[in-house]
């Protein structure tokens, strides 16, 4: 039997969650959970527990879907909710280390140079390879959008050190780059700050 939420718009779908329509919730659900593993993912080093971080993030877009307001898009919505399960992840879990050096943080295996990466497969391996704090500030600032002070503010930090954190990752993800000839994925990360 086909589920009439597979193909209903956001609003429709919405109101089947906020009625307690398991129907509803596995669409929204379907319709998202791929998109969300990916954010996930990229707060994490394994697929379990960026697997868990979305069951968790799932569970607080179900909680608090009646505070969505339809000013933004549902998926934004959405993917702030996860990044903020993320974050809780990993404070919970004591893997952010904010304050490691780059003299702390270790030489890191550069990939393979022969390769280009449209899919961005390398930055991924290069960002989990990353010392939590790095990778957690680059995904929060660089790919998700949020600014220093936003970033202070989420993760108990003051906005230079969210700033500075940055810096420091941005040159290791740029000295990696360096290493890897063929990746230019990395290049627009140079003129952000």
């Amino acid at each position: 039997m086909r589920n009439k939420y597979e193909q209903a718009d956001e609003t429709t779908l919405i109101k089947g969650c906020l009625r307690g329509y398991g129907t509803a919730q596995r669409a929204l659900y379907e319709r998202f959970s791929s998109t969300m593993m990916g954010v996930c993912y990229r707060y994490t080093r394994n697929r379990s527990d960026a697997e868990d971080i979305l069951q968790e993030g799932f569970i607080r877009v179900f909680k608090s879907l009646e505070q969505y307001r339809a000013d933004g898009s549902l998926e934004g919505w959405i993917r702030k909710i996860m990044v903020r399960t993320a974050i809780n992840f990993l404070n919970k879990n004591k893997n952010l280390l904010l304050n490691i050096g780059l003299e702390q943080a270790g030489e890191i295996p550069a990939g393979d140079n022969n390769k280009e990466d449209p899919n961005g497969n390398e930055m991924m391996k290069m960002l989990n390879n990353m010392p939590d704090g790095y990778k957690t500030i680059i995904n929060l600032f660089a790919i998700e959008g949020y600014s220093h002070k936003e970033i202070g503010e989420m993760l108990g930090i003051a906005e230079s050190t969210s700033r500075s954190q940055y810096v420091r990752a941005k040159e290791m993800l740029i000295k990696l780059n360096n290493k890897q000839a063929g990746m230019h994925t990395l290049n627009k990360l140079k003129d952000k700050a």
